[in-house]
């Protein structure tokens, strides 16, 4: 059986793609409240900064920035994944591992994380974020995506014009 060691580097920002079991499943943005609710309740123990969030309806990328001196992001999906079962319930099959170490039938087990190196691929996976429901042809632009933080960074004045939705007439740069 293999041993996954995650890097435990405190303050860190961390990319993640976390899957349902169910990759045909709506459940994401079914309970688009329930999954907000647990970060809220697990941010309010176990604080983190929310850099992006995209939720799809089976599967979410995220990017995260932990607090200086702390480096356990694994602590905090499980009580996000915890808090979400408590509230749906327990469905789907469930493998012999995943009973005995008391898993539900929501969750793909573990996630996909990749700490953030610089600017640039900070700048990359954001981007990856904002673009991820288009790729699956869920809309046409980032925008036009209703659970997504594009719409947080918009009203911050974060987001460029062309990813925002904003037609600009005129050439620039000639």
């Amino acid at each position: 059986m293999p041993k996954y060691i995650r890097p435990k580097v405190p303050g860190a920002s961390v990319f993640f793609t976390v899957a349902l079991a169910d990759r045909k499943s709506n459940l994401l943005v079914r309970e688009i409240d329930v999954l907000r609710s647990a970060v809220r309740a697990t941010r309010a123990d176990l604080p983190f900064y929310i850099d992006a969030w995209v939720v799809l309806p089976d599967h979410l990328h995220c990017i995260w920035t932990l607090p200086e001196g702390d480096a356990d992001f694994s602590v905090r999906w499980k009580e996000i994944k915890t808090h979400i079962t408590k509230a749906v319930g327990q469905f789907g099959p469930r493998s012999v591992s995943k009973v005995s170490k008391g898993e539900s039938g929501i969750w793909q087990r573990r996630f996909w994380d990749h700490h953030i190196r610089d600017e640039r691929d900070f700048a990359t996976h954001l981007r990856y974020c904002w673009w991820n429901p288009v790729k699956h042809g869920l809309v046409d632009r980032p925008v036009d995506w209703p659970h997504s933080s594009i719409h947080r960074d918009i009203r911050l004045g974060q987001v460029e014009p062309e990813w925002a939705g904003i037609k600009i007439d005129g050439a620039f740069g000639e």
